[in-house]
Order: C-alpha cells, then structure tokens, then sequence
C-alpha cells in the first residue's frame, strides 16, 4: 500500500519512474511499441517472442535488464493507447536518418523470424510501418533477406554444436 501511495504522489507531482526514463517523445518508445504490436498481431504471444524483443530493445539500445523491463512496459501501455501506427512511425520518421529508420525494420524482421514463422499479419505490418516511415520497398525487402539468411545461418550453427 505505501508503495502504491508513493507512486500517486509520483504521479501527481509528474515524476513517475518511466517519465524519468522514457519519455513520450523518445523514439526508443515507438520503436518498442511496433514491436509489442508486432508479437502480438497473429493473436498468440510466444515466449520466443517476448525473450527476442527484450534481447533487440537491450542490445540495440544498450540498455540494463531493469531499463529494458521499463522500456517495454512503457511501450505496452502506448501500444495499448494507440489508435493507429502513425503516432510512432511519425515520430521515428522525424527522429531517425534513413539509416535509423531502416534499422527499426531490421527489428521488425528479427522478431517475425524469431519463432520460427511468419505469419501475414507480421509481413504485412513490416510492409505497413516501412511505408509510413518513409523506408523504401527495396530496403525492406533486402533487409529481410540478410535476416533471413543470418537467422537459417544461426539455426544452421546452433544444428551443428
């Protein structure tokens, strides 16, 4: 209970713990929020999935065990918010370079390929997010196939030892 209380006033005076850490205009945000939408637009939630997008978020953006449980909690609620994509494919493409943009997609398709199969709900929000933040259908489709290769070459290895 007084933790509960505590977090009301946080949350009065404005200084909740994911304000601190992650605002609504940090693209690392919107970037996760695709992501949590992304696992969970073929109606099922693999665990696979789950450990995959928190492995993505930590490594690509170097964040702790504790941050990247934020981070993702914070996106689950925008995610939950939202009405449409645009809000977080505006702000990453404002946010992002060509080359950041193009690295959100590479997210994408590392978690689609992580359980195994892609379902087309998955392809076709890859294809949808792509165009919405300006990333052309050539980049999306190259980037796809060196995940692809790098994910069989994984599977390959893990075969072998």
């Amino acid at each position: 209970m007084f933790e509960s209380l505590m977090q009301m006033f946080r949350d009065v005076a404005g200084d909740s713990d994911d304000s601190n850490v992650f605002s609504d205009g940090d693209h690392r945000v919107a970037a996760a929020a695709l992501l949590v939408h992304l696992i969970a637009i073929d109606g099922v939630i693999e665990p696979e999935e789950q450990a995959k997008m928190r492995d993505i978020l930590k490594q690509r953006f170097s964040l702790s065990d504790s941050d990247t449980s934020d981070l993702i909690a914070v996106a689950s609620k925008r995610d939950d918010e939202a009405v449409d994509l645009y809000s977080f494919t505006s702000k990453l493409k404002h946010q992002l370079d060509e080359e950041g943009r193009i690295e959100i997609i590479e997210m994408m398709w590392e978690l689609v390929f992580a359980d195994g199969k892609i379902h087309e709900f998955e392809d076709n929000l890859v294809w949808r997010v792509s165009e919405l933040m300006g990333v052309s259908r050539r980049d999306r489709i190259r980037t796809r196939q060196n995940v692809q290769a790098q994910n069989e070459l994984d599977q390959t290895e893990m075969g072998d030892g």
